[in-house]
């Protein structure tokens, strides 16, 4: 498996280069964004990871992880940046990126991390036999194909990063139940720290304007006061002239859940 270390301070890419060949990965190193994006445009090798910093000269690592993520909608991208504030991480799984690391970090986790995500890559290639449940589903005018991280809606459609992808999986099969953001965290990232309750709200939202005909009113991914979210895969119609108040859709997830979503 090849890893891109897109990293401009030397020491530091060097010693990630040592450490993730220790592992038997074949590495290579870039210390800019113009070059990790022109690796994926040439596309003379595959690249199975990338780790990217976000302060780089000329491109910054926000650029170069949706460039990479608008040439390759399933290579793992892992973060590893000193910038540790709440927004520099939102708007990174904004920009696709899978897992966020802030420097300084431990090595340990960071190497058990890359295991993890190269080995979701290797069962997402059919390298094993894993079973990994129904390859796609349908609900509404939404159309799942899980295999290929597609989803389509009303005839048009939208290319899912792995964590989007997880988590509606984890919807889908649980259609119906309640399911508190703690439970959604350990079940679907496996209560990795950088992800926070606000993390998932922004992946639920980001998830509703991709499947919702109105975000701002949904009937699938529904709020739950107090509690988290539920999907539904079939909604009730909505009564006409119902006094009832439409839910809001709120980053905070904190918007009460109603009859019609």
């Amino acid at each position: 498996m090849r890893i891109l270390v897109v990293e401009d301070e030397q020491a530091l890419a060097d010693g990630l280069k040592f450490n993730f060949e220790l592992e038997g990965y074949e590495v290579t190193c870039v210390g800019d964004g113009q070059s990790a994006v022109r690796l994926f445009e040439e596309g003379a090798a595959p690249i199975d990871l990338v780790v990217l910093d976000l302060m780089l000269p000329g491109m910054s690592g926000y650029e170069v992880c949706t460039t990479i993520r608008s040439r390759d909608h399933d290579v793992p991208i892992i973060i590893l940046s000193a910038r540790s504030m709440s927004e520099d991480r939102r708007l990174a799984f904004d920009c696709g990126t899978d897992q966020y690391l802030s420097k300084p970090f431990a090595l340990p986790e960071l190497l058990s991390r890359v295991r993890n995500l190269l080995e979701k890559t290797r069962r997402r290639k059919g390298l094993d036999n894993s079973p990994r449940g129904p390859e796609s589903f349908a609900f509404g005018d939404v159309t799942v194909d899980f295999r290929r991280y597609e989803v389509t809606v009303r005839g048009k459609s939208h290319h899912l990063t792995e964590l989007e992808l997880q988590l509606l999986r984890y919807f889908i099969e649980h259609e119906g139940d309640v399911l508190t953001r703690a439970e959604i965290v350990k079940n679907v990232w496996g209560e990795k720290p950088e992800m926070t309750t606000r993390s998932i709200d922004n992946f639920v939202l980001r998830l509703r304007r991709i499947i919702e005909v109105n975000p701002s009113t949904p009937r699938h991914i529904l709020s739950v006061r107090g509690a988290g979210y539920r999907f539904v895969a079939t909604p009730e119609e909505p009564i006409a002239n119902s006094n009832e108040p439409a839910s809001t859709e709120s980053v905070g997830g904190d918007s009460e859940e109603t009859g019609v979503g």
